[in-house]
């Protein structure tokens, strides 16, 4: 199987392309509302609006296996509570370009936990693609004059980028679940967090055409993006989705040029080629060797393909995707795979 079909690859690369078009619309409505106020209103809008679409949709009430609630509880308080706080207060007390240069922080933390703690496979290929997608997103954020102001706020926002890269890991934990219930509750979470926190800190409530339109562009570039974000963890991991995610700046800055007349320079051509290069490396991975399976019992959304071989009471066609409680017997076998939810082994 051609990682160019992998829906692990799209679905990172939609996550990416909304998450980067919302920061130029977003700057227009700037101007009304304050920066803190202002991420309340687009995570509370992801939240409501994939609420109403689950509700819309009857998707069937999400249920989560006892153990996946304390990961899912860590990714929201690390991701959706301290991360936000952090980067608030660190915005706060320093310019905002040295703000822009060291969010590019979060896919470093993202990816060396995904290696370092959760034992992620990687390899030199990878590794290079991910360090090009990097520079890419460096080229394209690093300011005329970056100014980092003083050493707390620095290290605040440093310590969001780390919240959010724990987060990245945690969600990975459960992206067999649901994955519009995870961004639902997510949303929901860092939204009313958000909220309260801006408004304690004074912030005015903005009018409600303002409110609506902030809402509407949560919903697709925080909502929709966070749900094709953990569909993606789900078939690639965290390092590679991590990478891939990396390329919101770029996807913002072509949006950008139209939308606010800006016009094309050379660190935006630069910053193209450099993550054209990484994800050229990680398109072309082929990673195959003899590898085992052991025994596992759980329960996802899934087709009867080569991992999944085991009887219904009712015979189901092969491509018919269907859910429920179903046994892996231990086996080994070769094949090209991913880092994905069947493929955790030790290299």
């Amino acid at each position: 199987m051609s990682i160019l079909n992998n829906r692990g690859v799209v679905a990172a690369l939609g996550a990416a392309l909304l998450f980067g078009v919302g920061t130029p619309v977003a700057k227009l409505l700037l101007g009304e509302v304050s920066p803190w106020l202002l991420a309340g209103l687009l995570y509370l809008g992801s939240g409501l609006g994939l609420a109403l679409l689950r509700l819309l949709s009857r998707r069937p009430t999400a249920r989560l296996a006892p153990g996946d609630w304390p990961w899912l509880v860590g990714a929201v308080v690390s991701g959706g509570m301290i991360g936000p706080a952090l980067l608030m207060w660190g915005l706060a007390s320093m310019p905002a370009s040295g703000v822009a240069l060291l969010l590019n922080a979060e896919s470093v933390f993202t990816v060396a936990i995904a290696w370092v703690v959760f034992r992620e496979n990687v390899d030199r290929r990878i590794a290079v693609g991910m360090l090009s997608i990097l520079a890419g997103a460096l080229v394209l954020s690093w300011p005329g004059t970056a100014r980092f102001g003083a050493t707390l706020p620095t290290l605040a926002v440093i310590g969001a980028c780390l919240a959010w890269g724990i987060d990245n890991n945690l969600t990975r934990k459960v992206a067999l679940a649901d994955a519009s219930f995870i961004a639902m509750v997510k949303g929901l979470a860092a939204g009313a967090t958000n909220l309260v926190l801006a408004l304690a800190a004074g912030a005015a409530l903005p009018s409600l055409g303002a409110s609506s339109a902030a809402m509407t562009l949560g919903f697709f570039s925080y909502g929709l993006s966070l749900m094709l974000f953990v569909m993606a963890l789900r078939h690639l991991g965290t390092a590679r989705t991590g990478a891939y995610f990396s390329i919101a700046p770029f996807a913002g800055a072509l949006i950008a040029m139209p939308l606010l007349g800006e016009a094309p320079t050379w660190p935006l051509l630069i910053a193209a080629s450099l993550m054209g290069v990484g994800i050229w490396l990680h398109l072309t991975e082929r990673h195959e060797h003899p590898h085992p399976h052991d025994a596992l019992e759980h329960s996802h959304q899934h087709a009867h393909d080569e991992h999944h071989q085991h009887e219904h009471a009712e015979p189901t066609q092969p491509d018919v995707q269907h859910t429920h409680t179903h046994q892996h017997e231990p086996i080994s076998h070769t094949h090209p795979h991913y880092p994905d939810v069947h493929h955790r082994h030790d290299h």
